[in-house]
This record gives C-alpha cells, sequence and structure tokens, in this order.
C-alpha cells in the first residue's frame, strides 16, 4: 500500500504532484520548474515512483513521468478514513467529558 505521508509530506514532492496534474512532463521540464539540483529532483521522483503516485515512461532519450490516479484514489481514501477515525474518536472524547459535567467544574 502507498505511504501516503511518505509522498505528500515534502513541498518539492507536492509541486511535482501538482504540475503533473497539468499533463505528463519529462523530467527535464521538472527540473527546470525548481532551484535545487537534478540529483535532488530525481530523489524527490524515485520516492514518488516508490510510493506508485507517479509512473515513468523512458521515450528515446528522455523519462516522462504522469500522475498515478488508482495510487492516489487510494492513498485518497486512506486519508479520509484516517481523518474520520480521528475526528470519531475526538467526538467521543467530547461526549464522554460532556456527560461527565466537568466542564461545570471548571466555570464555577
Amino acid at each position: 500500500m502507498p505511504d501516503f505521508y511518505r509522498a505528500f509530506g515534502d513541498s518539492t514532492r507536492r509541486r511535482i504532484l501538482s504540475m503533473l496534474k497539468q499533463g505528463n512532463k519529462t523530467q527535464k521540464e521538472i527540473v527546470e520548474a525548481f532551484d535545487i539540483s537534478q540529483p535532488a529532483i530525481k530523489k524527490h521522483l524515485d520516492i514518488l515512483l516508490e510510493e506508485k503516485m507517479i509512473s515513468e515512461r523512458i521515450q528515446g532519450k528522455y523519462r516522462i513521468y504522469s500522475l498515478n490516479p488508482n495510487s492516489l484514489q487510494i492513498a485518497y481514501k486512506e486519508m479520509l478514513q484516517y481523518i474520520g477515525e480521528l475526528l470519531d474518536d475526538q467526538l467521543v472524547s467530547l461526549k464522554d467529558y460532556v456527560e461527565r459535567g466537568e466542564y461545570r467544574d471548571e466555570q464555577d
């Protein structure tokens, strides 16, 4: 399963993904959009590839990158589930707090 947080946890990787939502890009096009080195961009691309957020194909001497919509959809659903569970836990805690009446003691 892709690690959504690893893939999206860095602003450079988020910018790369944002670029790719506009369409396929060569590695050169991606590198030119940043003020960091080609090897640094390649490391970010490798992480996105490892997490299957993007795919890569070689066309002649160019590496062309594109979004992997299936993995992105899985990551999105996973994130929604995680956030839903967090909110459920918080609502249960709030309900317990209110039912115990502890907030009244703090107001007195």
